[in-house]
């Protein structure tokens, strides 16, 4: 039996330990505005909208702006999907060719403030995303303080493992378990959306798996032997090493390059060397599940193995609150900032499953993957 335990991969932070807070008591808690690599030039078939929302998903939001606008929901667009249990604003564009143009204002109801609307010529794509700027408090806070202030500026310095979020794996890794059925059977689900989400699910697995080697052998951070480094603010700009010096060290150490761990799929391995032997020998028992991506179609790449938070700043409030703001590039989770801090309590997944078992007909489902 293979163990999907999130709370097993190791830390960078010892201390992060001895310290606990709840976040999210409330959806002001959990603050994120999502930033675009360019803004919309005013002019063509597309509105854009700029909308903050208040505990409501993406796919619910998106699915009711089109209902609202008498348009398809293929006519809608958006950027990444957001929590939930969240203040988060972000782009919606809404494809309005061939179609009477409504009076968006209209559409603010509970929970749904539009900032801006304005037009463009094309529609808001996925993955069109520079990244999220986040601002969180964290509540009831435990441990001493002085170990609070050590794992935030170790967060300052150093940055953080890059993980996957715990929330791409479903609740208690259900995602990690249907691939695992699917890849042993050979029965693929039958939807697509599914089929991405165990797909997505099970190649972050295997990252973190080699990230967690990486972190065990104490060189997450550093050049080994066959690395392949990723250029600092790129997403696929990798190439190999083929020696170690000082210029390279000091590119590592001043965060221009990053050391890679590998996205599973078909092509040959870019690493070589040690890097090479490490991945193979932490994925040895994982080869039914490398074989299924490459069948899926997947292509093999790399993601960066740490996580730079930038503008990282903090306030501790009073004695129990403290909050955090920094921004992230897409791709990567505030969750994972978090891990380094402390064990963090989620009180809006407390909430929902309490909510879930009184009646599943009041809940909404609320199990969106943030993609910061």
């Amino acid at each position: 039996m293979r163990n999907y335990d999130y709370s097993s991969l190791p830390r960078v932070n010892d201390l992060a330990l001895s310290c606990s807070a709840d976040i999210r008591k409330k959806p002001e808690d959990f603050q994120v505005e999502e930033q675009l690599p360019f803004e919309p030039d005013d002019e063509g078939g597309h509105v854009w909208l700029l909308i903050q929302k208040t505990g409501i998903n993406t796919d619910w939001l998106a699915t009711a702006l089109a209902k609202f606008a008498g348009v398809p929901g293929v006519a809608v667009g958006y950027a990444g999907l957001k929590d939930r249990h969240a203040v988060t604003t972000q782009w919606f564009s809404v494809n309005m060719e061939g179609f009477d143009e409504p009076h968006w204002p209209d559409f603010e109801a509970s929970g749904i403030k539009i900032l801006t609307y304005t037009r463009h010529g094309k529609k808001l794509k996925r993955g069109v995303l520079t990244g999220n700027t986040f601002r969180l408090r964290l509540s009831n806070i435990q441990g001493e303080k002085e170990h609070w202030q050590a794992g935030l500026k170790l967060i300052q310095q150093q940055g953080v493992p890059n993980y996957f979020g715990e929330q791409r794996f479903g609740h208690q890794g259900g995602n990690l378990n249907r691939v695992d059925d699917w890849f042993s059977t050979g029965k693929a689900p039958k939807k697509r959306n599914q089929k991405s989400i165990y797909l997505s699910a099970a190649r972050s697995w295997l990252f973190n798996l080699v990230l967690a080697e990486r972190i065990k052998q104490q060189n997450w951070q550093t050049a080994i032997d066959g690395d392949v480094m990723l250029l600092a603010g790129t997403k696929g700009s990798v190439f190999s090493i083929e020696e170690i010096d000082d210029t390279l060290r000091d590119r590592v150490n001043t965060m221009d390059i990053h050391p890679t761990g590998v996205l599973w799929g078909r092509g040959r391995p870019q690493p070589q060397a040690e890097c090479l032997t490490l991945e193979q020998q932490t994925l040895e028992n994982w080869q039914d599940w490398q074989q299924g991506l490459e069948k899926a179609g997947l292509n093999q790449e790399r993601r960066a193995l740490r996580l730079y938070p930038s503008n990282f700043e903090w306030q501790f409030l009073d004695d129990n609150d403290l909050e955090l703001s920094f921004f992230l590039p897409s791709g990567c989770y505030a969750t994972v900032v978090m891990r380094e801090l402390a064990v963090i309590a989620d009180t809006s997944q407390r909430n929902y499953h309490d909510n879930k078992t009184i009646s599943d007909s009041n809940v909404i489902d609320t199990k969106a993957t943030n993609d910061a």
